[in-house]
């Protein structure tokens, strides 16, 4: 068991700091969606301009994500759990997601690593949701804010 923590730690905590980094990018985009060095301007308009906004911090998180899983692929390859790429990220990402098939499973000896990926992917699948809550809400905010003009404004 220790040895599957000493193991899987790392890569959980470098899982951490890349999604970390991941947020604070979204974050630095859409927070100033309307405001530059504390001034007001104009809001942006129109419907693709919203769009891309989400889209770009829905890209960004999905990226995060495959990267994580990959790193988890790769470090049950590294072990010698699987030996295809393909296979060891099948699992991985299916162990990220916590659907558990449990069509593959690790051996005895890592199956606890199962465990460490399966809390990394739902405590990074909860905080990409607080992003894109977040995100909607900026793009509600300026959507209230912005005068009707219409559907194409």
């Amino acid at each position: 068991m220790l040895l599957n923590l000493l193991v899987g730690l790392p890569v959980m905590l470098l899982c951490l700091v890349m999604e970390a980094f991941i947020v604070a990018q979204c974050l630095r985009y859409y927070v100033r969606y309307d405001t530059r060095a504390g001034e007001t301007v104009e809001p942006r308009k129109g419907f693709l301009w919203d769009f891309l906004v989400l889209g770009l911090v829905m890209l960004l998180m999905m990226l995060g994500y495959f990267v994580q899983i990959g790193m988890w692929a790769g470090l049950f390859m590294l072990l010698g759990e699987f030996e295809e790429f393909a296979t060891s990220a099948y699992y991985s990402g299916v162990t990220f997601a916590t659907l558990g098939y449990g069509d593959i499973v690790l051996s005895t000896r890592w199956r606890l690593l199962g465990a460490l990926e399966a809390g990394n992917g739902v405590l990074m699948l909860g905080i990409s949701t607080g992003v894109m809550t977040a995100a909607v809400k900026e793009v509600i905010k300026h959507n209230m804010a912005r005068p009707q003009r219409g559907m194409n404004g």
